[in-house]
């Protein structure tokens, strides 16, 4: 069976993961998702992710909790294949009032929504995180 939403199945698997507890998830290679990963770890919603160099390798990623309590308390999908959600630099969603944030796929790379703003680059905006 082949995937659909690579992105989703990320979230998914890293949600599913903390609901159920685990410290560590492992994933499917590629390049977005590292991209992804490497804001999420930035951000500080994770603790860390090893990724391999071959392509059909896995990333291993560890799961960041606060007293018991996962750090990630929602992690949604905003664009999808079927319903791609394009918005400029002025236009890009605040994440609970700033409290999260929203990755976005720019032309400069996969960045936070206040470093594209920063940038003046829009792009495609990929999921949000609280």
């Amino acid at each position: 069976m082949t995937m659909q939403d690579p992105i989703a199945d990320l979230l998914t698997r890293m949600r599913n993961a903390q609901m159920a507890g685990h410290v560590t998830v492992d994933i499917p290679n590629s390049k977005a998702k590292q991209a992804i990963l490497q804001v999420l770890l930035d951000e500080g919603y994770i603790d860390n992710f090893t990724a391999p160099d071959d392509v059909k390798g896995v990333i291993t990623v560890d799961l960041k909790y606060h007293h018991g309590t996962p750090v990630i308390e929602e992690i949604a999908r905003v664009s999808r294949p079927g319903l791609r959600i394009y918005k400029e630099s002025n236009d890009l969603p605040k994440v609970r009032g700033g409290l999260g944030v929203a990755i976005v796929s720019t032309n400069k790379g996969v960045m936070t929504d206040k470093a594209a703003r920063a940038h003046g680059v829009g792009g495609e905006v990929l999921c949000t995180v609280f």
